[in-house]
C-alpha cells in the first residue's frame, strides 16, 4: 500500500524550478518509493550499490550520463560519487528545470560534496518516516502552519482530530518508517532489528572506523534511553567508558544517517545561542522503544520513558511540518539556571511561539510554568500564546496566554 507523502507536491513543485533536487533521510523513510510513484511515468530511475559498480557510472561517469534521458534519478548518490563533477558541469551548461533527483542517505562524504558541488545548483528537500496527517490520509493545511499564520486559534471550532488506525501507545511502539505500519505487530520488532544491524553494518561502516561495534550498539542504545534530554558528553562517555571526544564523533555519526536529531538552546543573545546545550531526539520513537526493550504497546505507558517518547515524537511531528515551509522556522528549545524549560520555541517574522510537551490527559496550569518563566524572562520579546501538547480530547484554556492541545490535531 502506498501512502501519499506530502513532500512528493513539494518534489514537484521544486523540479518546475531548480536543475536538480536532492532528497535526504535516514534508510527506509519512502524516499525511492515517494520518487518512484511522483516520476515513474516520466523519469529514468537508476539505484546504486555500495558494491557494484552499477552501469560502470563510477568508472565512466560521463558516458553513464550521456546514455540516460531526463529527468533522471540517481537513487543512493553517496555510491556514485564520481558523478557529482559530471553533474556540475553538465548544470553549468544547461540549467534547466527538474533535469535530476538525487537521494542519500549520509549528510557526510558525498552528500557533503554534493552541497558544496552544486551550490546554487540543487535544492535539498529532507524526508522523514511517515506524519501522523500521511498516516491518517489527510493532506490538507497543517495545524502549525494554520498557527503560525494566525488562521487558526488552537479554541476555534474548526479544530479536528486527524482519524487515526492505531491508537498512541501502538504507533510510538512502532514508530513512523513505512515499513512497520503494515507488519503484523509480531513482527515489527523483527524488522525495526534487522533496521539497526542494517544500519551498523552498512551505512556506520561506510562513514568511520569504529573499533569496538558491540561497544558503538550499547551507544546507540543509550542515546535512544536519553532521547528527548540535554546532550551530554561526559554522560554519555562515562556511561560506557567513553571519552567525550569519541561520545561527540559517535552521535556525530548517528546524525550523519539521520538517526538523531538537535534542537539548539536559545538564548537572547546571538552570540550564546549555539553555546547552549542542545536537546537530543532519537529519530523514530519505533527504533527507541527497541533499543530499550519495550516489548508491547501496552508496556510503553508504564515505562519510565514514557513522557521521553512522547516528547520525541511530537517534536518529529513538528519538524515534518516545518520542513514543509518555506522559510522553515527557527527551532529552539530554553532551559534557564534555575530549572524552567519550554520544549520547544519556534521562531518566525521575529515572533517566537512556545510549546511545551506533557505526556498526561489532564495537564493543568502548573504545566505552563515553563512558558510562564520564558516570558518574565524575555519581556521585551514578541511572544505568542503557548501550547501544552498532550493526549486531550479536545483544546481548552490552561491561563490567559496558554491551551492544551491535542496531540493528534489537524485543520
Amino acid at each position: 500500500m502506498y501512502l501519499e507523502r506530502a513532500q512528493a507536491a513539494r518534489l514537484r513543485e521544486l523540479m518546475g524550478f531548480f536543475p536538480a533536487v536532492v532528497v535526504t533521510g535516514a534508510r527506509q523513510v519512502g524516499k525511492s518509493t515517494m520518487i518512484q510513484h511522483t516520476l515513474a511515468a516520466h523519469a529514468d530511475i537508476v539505484v546504486f550499490d555500495p558494491v557494484l559498480d552499477v552501469e560502470n557510472a563510477r568508472r565512466e561517469p560521463d558516458l553513464f550520463l550521456d546514455n540516460h534521458r531526463r529527468p533522471l534519478v540517481l537513487d543512493e548518490i553517496q555510491y556514485a560519487p564520481e558523478l557529482v563533477a559530471s553533474l556540475k558541469r553538465r548544470i553549468d551548461k544547461d540549467r534547466t528545470p527538474g533535469q535530476y533527483v538525487l537521494t542519500g542517505s549520509q549528510q557526510w562524504g558525498v552528500l557533503a560534496s554534493v552541497s558544496e558541488s552544486l551550490a546554487g545548483r540543487a535544492v535539498f528537500l529532507d524526508l522523514e518516516g511517515f506524519s501522523l496527517a500521511e498516516l491518517a490520509r489527510n493532506a490538507g493545511t497543517s495545524w502549525l502552519q494554520a498557527w503560525l499564520d494566525g488562521a487558526a486559534e488552537p479554541q476555534a471550532p474548526s479544530l479536528n482530530r486527524l482519524k487515526l488506525d492505531r491508537p498512541l501507545f501502538e504507533q510510538l511502539w512502532r514508530g513512523f518508517l513505512p515499513e512497520a505500519q503494515f507488519l503484523p505487530a509480531a513482527h515489527v520488532p523483527v524488522f525495526l532489528t534487522a533496521y539497526l544491524r542494517t544500519y551498523v553494518e552498512r551505512d556506520v561502516r561506510t562513514l568511520a572506523d569504529v573499533s569496538d561495534w558491540q561497544l558503538f550498539g550499547r551507544f546507540v542504545r543509550l542515546a535512544a534511553a536519553l532521547t528527548a534530554q540535554e546532550v551530554k558528553f561526559a554522560h554519555l562517555g562515562r556511561e560506557l567508558g567513553l571519552n567525550p571526544e569519541t561520545s561527540k564523533r559517535w552521535l556525530a555519526m548517528l546524525t550523519a544517517t539521520f538517526q538523531w536529531h538537535e534542537v539548539p538552546g536559545y538564548s537572547g543573545n546571538l552570540a550564546k545561542r549555539v553555546s547552549l546545550k542542545p536537546k537530543g531526539y532519537f529519530a523514530d520513537t519505533g527504533l527507541a522503544c527497541l533499543a530499550q526493550a519495550i516489548s508491547t504497546p501496552a508496556a510503553v505507558a508504564s515505562h519510565p520513558s514514557w513522557g521521553a517518547l512522547f516528547e520525541t515524537a511530537i517534536v518529529a511531528e513538528i519538524r515534518k511540518a516545518c520542513a514543509l515551509m518555506s522559510p522553515s522556522p527557527n527551532l529552539y528549545h530554553w532551559r534557564s539556571h534555575g530549572g524552567a524549560e519550554v520544549d520547544l520555541l519556534l521562531e518566525r517574522d521575529g515572533k517566537f511561539h512556545p510549546i511545551e510537551v506533557k505526556g498526561t490527559s489532564h495537564p493543568s496550569r502548573s504545566d505552563t510554568s515553563g512558558i510562564a518563566a520564558f516570558r518574565k524572562a524575555h519581556p521585551g520579546l514578541r511572544i505568542g500564546q503557548g501550547l501544552v501538547i498532550a493526549p486531550v480530547e479536545r483544546s481548552y484554556p490552561l491561563s490567559e496566554q496558554d491551551w492544551a492541545f491535542p496531540w493528534d490535531a489537524c485543520v
